[in-house]
């Protein structure tokens, strides 16, 4: 536990500051974390970390990311036209190697790249694509996830009696996963109350509900994949905490998900 809370203290201080700085040291760091968690995933779904077809999902993962405009550089593709030309290329593995890589491995791969970039690229977005509220926005939204992960855990723990996806995640329960509910909306409203000309109160609860409900499930998503492949943490870049998909499960599903709702102001 002593080792868990200090490596967590370490990293959660390191990315909260870069965080505030924005800009292109946390652009850097949003990267590496891109690449570090499809590198994790890869090697739960994958043999090979670094051949082709993992490489195909590198390059996808990182054009997605990468913040192109605010970098200065043109770039004219598509989110759609990177993921039909990552999915095409993959396929043509499949072909090129004459099943080796079968296309049950290059489907994997090429929805890793998917859901990790994605996820990241509005990581980034939300940060550096709206102006001078993007710090707010972010800072609202990871609140609110590590409010619902902290509610959930300590409600769960105090008075959680019946199990919420035993089959998948058997400790998580019911009592938990609404007492991550109510405080992921109370830290929202809270934002609510010291940015109302940003945030009404409305949004805010919305945003607490979606922030909450996604990102349990992204928690479960994420040990849905490790409870098929029979490891318990993704990595183990960070030590008592696992691999980075292990923190990030959460935040990859809730960033896309708010913006596609609508829920964050432009």
């Amino acid at each position: 536990m002593k080792q868990r809370i200090i490596t967590g203290l370490i990293a959660g201080s390191l990315f909260a500051a870069l965080c505030i700085i924005g800009s292109v040291p946390y652009q850097l760091l949003l990267l590496a974390m891109a690449c570090i968690g499809y590198f994790e995933y890869a090697r739960m779904h994958h043999d090979k970390r670094f051949d082709t077809s993992t490489i195909i999902g590198y390059i996808a993962v990182f054009g997605l990311v990468i913040p192109w405009s605010h970098w200065g550089i043109s770039w004219p593709i598509s989110v759609e036209s990177i993921m039909w030309l990552a999915m095409f290329a993959l396929l043509c593995m499949t072909v090129l190697t004459k099943n080796k890589v079968p296309i049950q491995t290059v489907a994997l791969l090429w929805i890793g790249a998917f859901y990790i970039g994605i996820g990241f690229k509005y990581m980034m977005l939300t940060r550096t694509g709206m102006g001078a509220d993007g710090l707010f926005w972010t800072l609202m939204l990871f609140s609110s996830i590590w409010a619902s992960d902290i509610g959930a855990y300590f409600i769960g723990r105090a008075i959680g009696k019946h199990k919420l996806w035993p089959a998948i995640s058997p400790n998580k329960t019911i009592e938990g996963a609404v007492g991550g509910v109510i405080a992921s909306v109370l830290s929202a409203v809270i934002f609510a109350l010291v940015r109302p000309d940003v945030l009404s109160m409305v949004t805010a609860v919305g945003i607490g509900l979606a922030a909450a409900g996604a990102g349990q499930m992204g928690d479960l998503i994420q040990s849905a994949f490790k409870r098929v492949r029979g490891v318990k943490d993704s990595g183990a870049l960070f030590p008592g905490h696992g691999g980075i998909l292990d923190r990030v499960d959460s935040w990859i599903i809730v960033f896309p998900l708010v913006h596609i709702l609508g829920l964050l102001a432009t």
